[in-house]
This record gives structure tokens, C-alpha cells and sequence, in this order.
């Protein structure tokens, strides 16, 4: 088979080690070292984490290989005319989204299609990926072509649906009532001036929550914001333990959290999540719970397919 087609899996990376921490910090901070409060409160964090491991260099890696077999097995089926290889390309640790493209350079790559792990585009997230992996693609010669967003993907709105699904399911047997549980559906929180670009990063979220919510026959849901940056300007609101608090006073006794803006279980979701809003809600007297991640869920895997397949069939 003689015609491969490099597929670049973008995400926003994670140290692979606790001595490795530093390095990806000052690359989050665009070459500017962490005070030594702020490196002790990361650490701290990773800490917390089962005792410092690195899920999502893990889970990435998996969902990488889980992609290209699947891929492939499009190609087995005849519904497809290519072998697909896939590589890494991470946003602030090695390999990074530059690396990812030098390989597939040097494998011999000429066309490619770059897909993020993450459904919703912002020109602030999403769009800062492609626009590296583009520059990086170009100086090679390889043509490449990007999936931008899935967010209504129907793959993906059944795999979370199921998610969702299965952890009312415990609040029933728990003694709750379905109906009564309040669905918060999150996600990472960007700087405020997003809207004022008329960014669609709040948008599709929104949808995303929608169809969801309407294909379980949620009433009771909303949004809600996490794992704002600490800068000066304001971010999106509101954040999820003012949300909690505020479902306090109207006697909400039961939460489910969506976390649909990310995929995989990395610190924003165990730590900000499982750690630091449980905490909030015991203070509160209420039982929060989050649906299980995405991860390498066969369901997950084929939105992405799907969405790659679309993006090489339109050309």
C-alpha cells in the first residue's frame, strides 16, 4: 500500500515526571520560569494526583494507537484507498506539534490531516494547534488539511450521552431521583475577549451541552466554567465552586459534572474536579459526581475517524 497518510493527534501535553514539571511550566509561561510558589503549587497538585502520575501522556499515547488501528481497519473494510500512520504533536512538551510534523517529514509523509483532542474550536486553543502545524507542514512541502471542530459529531454526542447516562443511573440507585440531579456540563474557561472576537469556543459548547441534555431528556442542566488562568484580565464565568455555591442556596442536593470540553482524565479534571470542587461540595453538604472520561472509548475513537474521513473526502 503505497499511498500513507500522516494524521498529527494535537493535544496540550503534560510532563511525563515530576522532575519535568519546571521544564513544561516555563513552556506554558512562554520561556518565563515559575516562582518557586508557584512550581511547589503545580508539584503540589501532581502530588495529589494518586501520588504524582501522569495519566494523560498515557491515555494519549493510547488513543493515538487506538486511532491509527481504527483507521486502518477502515482500510481493511475497503473504505478506504490508504494506510494512515498517526504521530504525536503536543503543545507544551516533547514531542512537540513541530516534532510531530519533522517525523512524518522524514518518514516520507507528503499528505496529512491534523485533528485536536478537543471538540470545540477556539482561535485561542484549537486554532493556535493548527496554525503551527500548519507553518511546520508548509516548510516541508506537506500538504495538509485540518479538522477545526466535532462537537456535534453523533459518535461523540452518544458516547458522552452514555457517560452521562450510566452515572444517573447511579444516583437512582443511590436513593436520588433522576429527574432532580442537576447536570452541570464544564469546560476550561478562556480569556474573556473571546466573545468580543466572536470566537465560537462558548457556541459549540453550548451545543454540545444541548444535544446531550436533549438526547437523555435533561431538564435540569447548565454551563459552567473551570480551571480559569490566573492572569489580570477577566476570564469566562462562572466558575464551577461559584456555581456550586449558588446551587447550594437553591437546596440542589445532588451534581453531575460533565467535564465536555475536555476528553481525557488529566489534572483539570482530577485535580480542579475530583479534588478541589468535591471539597467545595462536602463543605456544601451535596453529593457531586462526574461522568467518566472519554478517554480511548471505542465511540470517542470513531467521532474522531469520522471526523478525519470527512476532512479527506471533501478534498
Amino acid at each position: 500500500m503505497s499511498n500513507k497518510i500522516g494524521v498529527l493527534v494535537m493535544s496540550y501535553g503534560t510532563p511525563a515526571s515530576m522532575d519535568q514539571i519546571e521544564a513544561y511550566y516555563t513552556h506554558i509561561r512562554r520561556g518565563n520560569r515559575p516562582t518557586e510558589e508557584q512550581l511547589k503549587e503545580l508539584t503540589d497538585r501532581y502530588q495529589a494526583i494518586v501520588g504524582g502520575v501522569f495519566p494523560l501522556r498515557a491515555n494519549t499515547d493510547h488513543q493515538a494507537e487506538s486511532l491509527q488501528q481504527a483507521l486502518n481497519q477502515l482500510t481493511a473494510e475497503g473504505r478506504a484507498d490508504a494506510e494512515f500512520v498517526c504521530y504525536q504533536g503536543l503543545k507544551h512538551a516533547a514531542p512537540f506539534i513541530e516534532d510531530g510534523v519533522e517525523q512524518m517529514a522524514k518518514d516520507g509523509i507528503k499528505e496529512a490531516v491534523g485533528i485536536v483532542l478537543a471538540p470545540h474550536y477556539s482561535v485561542m486553543s484549537v486554532g493556535g494547534y493548527i496554525k503551527r502545524a500548519e507553518a511546520k507542514a508548509q516548510e516541508h512541502g506537506i500538504v495538509m488539511k485540518f479538522v477545526k471542530e466535532y462537537h456535534l459529531n453523533p459518535s461523540l454526542i452518544e458516547a458522552i450521552g452514555r457517560k452521562v447516562s450510566a452515572k444517573l443511573d447511579q444516583f437512582e440507585e443511590a436513593g436520588a431521583q433522576r429527574d432532580q440531579v442537576r447536570v452541570l456540563f464544564s469546560a476550561h474557561s478562556l480569556p474573556a475577549r473571546i466573545l468580543e472576537m466572536g470566537d465560537p469556543y462558548q457556541d459549540q459548547l453550548l451545543e454540545t451541552s444541548k444535544a446531550v441534555a436533549d438526547k437523555l431528556g435533561i431538564e435540569h442542566w447548565q454551563f459552567t466554567w473551570q480551571s480559569a488562568g490566573r492572569t489580570s484580565e477577566p476570564w469566562l464565568g462562572p466558575d464551577i465552586l461559584d456555581t456550586l455555591k449558588s446551587l447550594s442556596t437553591e437546596q440542589v442536593e445532588d451534581v453531575l459534572v460533565v467535564p465536555v470540553g475536555f476528553v481525557s482524565d488529566h489534572l483539570e479534571v482530577l485535580y480542579d474536579l475530583d479534588i478541589e470542587a468535591k471539597a467545595i461540595a462536602k463543605e456544601l453538604d451535596m453529593r457531586l459526581e462526574r461522568i467518566e472520561m472519554l478517554n480511548s472509548d471505542p465511540l470517542y475513537i470513531r467521532a474522531l475517524c469520522e471526523s478525519i474521513t470527512a476532512v479527506l473526502e471533501k478534498g
